[in-house]
């Protein structure tokens, strides 16, 4: 067993998960008081139900031997069967496999995750759970398989995906929104204002988020070398050039530098660069961290253009994202692997998971609206989710109302707390 490489990776599978504790504190300030919970706990059931599924088969579809084709593993690793604490990856040198699949686990995790926000503040929490089950399972292990196992059909063809950009990114967003054209708008949508309730939330998670990428993109070297280094690198640096492109579009455009516009531009650059970071040197990185940063900030405003309610910008920042990095790769891969034979196969790659996974989530959304309903009735969706689903409130309110009336505040000063609740 090689130590050191091993310890990386199991460190970086620490990273990568609290990227998705991290993804919740994003969504959730990103979203109206009454459902900062619910869109928490979208995140955190991910934690729970992908955990259990990669033991259960999840690691063998998508990383056992293939079955032909390329399209799916086998079940010979069902629970794990065969695989000791003492079975290395690499033969004689190497990192456990256990090491391996922690760390590929956590990639399973936060997939489905980073779906949830295009749907905050009106689905019924059981019908999330039975649809990140069913999607993770029919969407996210086969594509897992097709572009990181040997035997997988986009690995064979050459397509590059050193941490996620289609099998990841590109999956989650085009699945989020064949998702969001089954259970449809929120009520009030491009009528009501949907501010989000805490940009300091938002901004502690996109630094999380950024924090966590390093092991999410850097990890993926399974050892610590080079190619690890280069890649945090290019992480770095594409995320900052993405916050600026973000900002700078966003200032032309909208007259302000907004903090949820930082936080975003930052995530539209770890995304981009996950693909491609560590074919790239440091300026191709900050080349595709610039056009993330500004397309990325162009495309969130589609979804009021075209009438599809992607709540959070799932579709804009994630798939509009990982298709960016995935072609610009592409491109600008160095060592003599960039040219138009590269770009065409990293679109055959792209354009192929995007269908699969568009017609396949939009079905299973379909099958679990006909099981149990996607949808959360309109009274809970109006009251707010948190109560309806969880039987909780983020905050106490009621607390702010006995310290105003603690110190005689005047009558008018009470109205003025109950019209902010009313707000929130």
């Amino acid at each position: 067993m090689n130590g050191a490489d091993t310890a990386f990776v199991l460190i970086s599978a620490a990273l990568v998960m609290l990227m998705t504790p991290a993804l919740a504190f994003f969504y959730g300030g990103m979203v109206r008081v009454k459902s900062a919970l619910n869109m928490l706990m979208m995140s955190f059931i991910s934690l729970g139900i992908v955990s259990v599924l990669w033991v259960l088969f999840g690691y063998s579809l998508a990383f056992g031997d293939d079955v032909g084709a390329g399209l799916l593993g086998n079940l010979d690793h069902i629970g794990f069967k065969g695989i000791t604490p003492e079975t290395l990856t690499g033969g004689k040198e190497g990192i456990p496999v256990l090491a391996f699949a922690l760390f590929q686990l956590m990639f399973a995790v936060i997939t489905p995750a980073l779906m949830s926000g295009a749907l905050a503040d009106r689905v019924k929490f059981s019908a999330w759970a039975l649809f990140i089950t069913l999607w993770v399972s029919v969407v996210y292990f086969p594509v897992a398989h097709w572009v990181w196992q040997a035997d997988g059909w986009l690995f064979k063809l050459k397509v590059i995906d050193f941490a996620g950009g289609t099998a990841v990114h590109i999956n989650a967003g085009i699945g989020a929104l064949a998702a969001v054209l089954v259970v449809g708008k929120r009520i009030g949508f491009k009528k009501d204002p949907m501010r989000p309730h805490s940009l300091p939330l938002v901004m502690l998670g996109a630094g999380l988020l950024w924090f966590g990428w390093f092991g999410f993109n850097a990890g993926s070297a399974l050892a610590a070398n080079g190619t690890a280094a280069n890649m945090a690198m290019n992480t770095q640096v594409a995320t900052g050039a993405a916050m600026l492109g973000w900002l700078a579009y966003e200032r032309i455009r909208h007259g302000a530098f907004t903090t949820l516009g930082a936080a975003s531009g930052a995530v539209a650059g770890l995304v981009a660069i996950t693909p491609s970071g560590a074919a790239v040197n440091a300026f191709g990185a900050i080349l595709i961290g610039l056009v993330a940063g500004a397309v990325c900030s162009w495309a969130v405003g589609l979804k009021f253009k075209l009438g599809f309610d992607d709540s959070l910008d799932v579709v804009g920042v994630h798939l509009v994202g990982g298709v960016i990095g995935t072609l610009l790769v592409g491109l600008l891969a160095t060592d003599g692997v960039g040219g138009l034979t590269q770009l065409g196969r990293q679109a055959a790659g792209a354009f192929s998971v995007m269908a699969y996974s568009f017609a396949v989530s939009w079905a299973l959304a379909k099958l679990t609206d006909k099981l149990i309903g996607f949808r959360a009735s309109e009274e809970d969706e109006l009251s707010g989710i948190d109560q309806a689903f969880h039987a909780e409130t983020a905050y106490d309110f009621s607390a702010v109302g006995g310290a105003a009336a603690a110190r005689g505040t005047s009558a008018h000063a009470e109205q003025q707390i109950r019209n902010k609740k009313v707000d929130a």
